[in-house]
């Protein structure tokens, strides 16, 4: 089945002015300007309504937290007192909790058009020791690509660390878990649907044992490493504390300066650190949404990015955001970004690029975030038909300025999975009724 996607009002990529046409999972052909496909196509979608962009890649997530949105023990906090206030609450997660939670997450960010997600799951309450499991299963039944990323903490309360005991697990319970979902699920080929990246939380709930096995864990199975780092000036001061060490200076010691690494925030590094990281091709996830409802600062994006670094978008948890919408995400970028790099300094088209091609070289693809010919076909189609967009001369920068926040249609993998604003199969009222009634466990 050839399907033409054909004369989109806007395009988010060049010589495809006239669109592209999809067989099996791939584009196959850009029609430029004036031109039409060379070989007779089975489908012609219309999308003279549609800005067409690629599938928009979010980077940093945490599913579990869409059941602790705006929760009173946790608004109007910093980072480390909204983590102790909360930290409690999640202990009492479930599979079920889990498996609702990543479903409502899952529908939320496709209908903002974002077509691969990654999670960083590092809560393992007793019984909930299938998690990954758990995520896999509701990406795949969705039609999701995900970076399903094996989280832990082993530094506990008692040793020095922010979470309870009761959330946290041995470094033998973490590194043979990793093991057994990256054997079950990773995937490492080109146009992969699951793939899986190990994910030490934080400098202030792991030790340098757990980060350095971590890391020739990925060495040894191909995958990716994430981690938080240099969220706030308070893990600054906890890695000299703890490790005598700054944060950067950490990941140098346990071996993750490589591609293999990108980081979620990544706010608070000195100019030296910056070079470094470049020169590594260490990636960073910038998340603008939490960092702003955190108060933790703003990312230094271009510098990063100047410096060699992948730079990749995410919306972070939907306990800090407090939503799971990459086009509010961009949005966001470019707001905050402007602050610290003046009008001019950050564009509409910095940031849809930041949400595609530097998402995905941040999760080490190649094969997914840019309209082109021999990449896989994951498009988001927004149309510009709100009041919001009135008077809109540039269709690009509209859905960024003018605050596009849910997609039309969204195709991954050559399949539909939005069509005319509604994921496909899914019931939204009946999803949402039992995601709230989930959520009041956790009142």
């Amino acid at each position: 089945m050839r399907l033409w996607i054909k004369d989109p009002l806007a395009i988010f990529a060049a010589g495809a002015e006239r669109g592209l046409v999809v067989e099996g999972t791939r584009i196959v052909e850009l029609i430029g300007k004036g031109a039409a496909p060379a070989t007779a196509v089975d489908e012609t979608f219309d999308a003279s309504r549609h800005v067409l962009l690629p599938g928009l890649i979010n980077t940093h997530h945490h599913f579990f937290q869409t059941l602790t949105r705006a929760h009173p023990k946790a608004i109007n906090k910093e980072l480390f007192p909204w983590l102790t206030s909360l930290y409690p609450v999640w202990a009492r997660l479930k599979p079920e909790h889990l498996r609702i939670a990543t479903r409502l997450a899952l529908t939320e960010l496709i209908l903002s058009g974002c077509t691969t997600a990654a999670d960083h799951h590092y809560l393992f309450p007793a019984g909930l020791e299938n998690a990954i499991d758990i995520e896999v299963e509701e990406a795949r039944a969705l039609g999701l690509r995900m970076t399903v990323t094996r989280g832990s903490m082993n530094r506990s309360q008692k040793q020095g660390g922010l979470p309870p005991d009761a959330v946290v697990q041995s470094e033998d319970e973490i590194l043979a878990d990793s093991e057994r979902v990256l054997k079950l699920f990773h995937d490492p080929k080109p146009g992969a649907m699951i793939r899986v990246a190990l994910a030490p939380c934080s400098p202030f709930s792991i030790d340098r044992r757990l980060m350095r096995d971590t890391a020739s864990l990925a060495e040894k199975y191909d995958c990716q490493l994430h981690t938080h780092l240099c969220e706030t000036r308070d893990e600054e001061k906890f890695c000299l504390d703890m490790y005598g060490v700054r944060p950067v200076e950490l990941l140098e010691e346990t071996g993750w300066m490589s591609r293999r690494a990108w980081l979620a925030h990544g706010i608070h590094f000195n100019a030296e650190e910056i070079e470094a990281l470049g020169k590594a091709g260490v990636g960073v996830c910038h998340c603008a949404a939490s960092n702003m409802v955190l108060a933790s600062g703003i990312c230094p994006t271009k510098d990063l990015e100047a410096a060699g670094s992948p730079l990749g978008l995410g919306v972070d948890g939907s306990a800090s955001n407090d939503s799971s919408n990459m086009m509010e995400a961009l949005r966001h970028a470019l707001m905050i970004g402007r602050l610290r790099y003046g009008a001019s300094g950050v564009t509409h088209l910095d940031v849809l690029r930041w949400a595609s091609e530097g998402s995905a070289r941040c999760l080490g693809r190649a094969d997914i975030g840019r309209i082109a010919v021999g990449l896989e076909a994951d498009l988001a189609l927004f149309t510009l038909d709100e009041p919001r967009f009135s008077g809109a001369h540039d269709p690009l920068a509209a859905l960024i300025l003018c605050g596009a926040h849910r997609a039309d249609r969204v195709m991954v993998a050559g399949r539909w999975r939005v069509v005319d604003g509604a994921p496909v199969g899914v019931d939204l009222a009946q999803l949402t009724a039992e995601h709230r009634a989930a959520a009041a466990a956790f009142a």
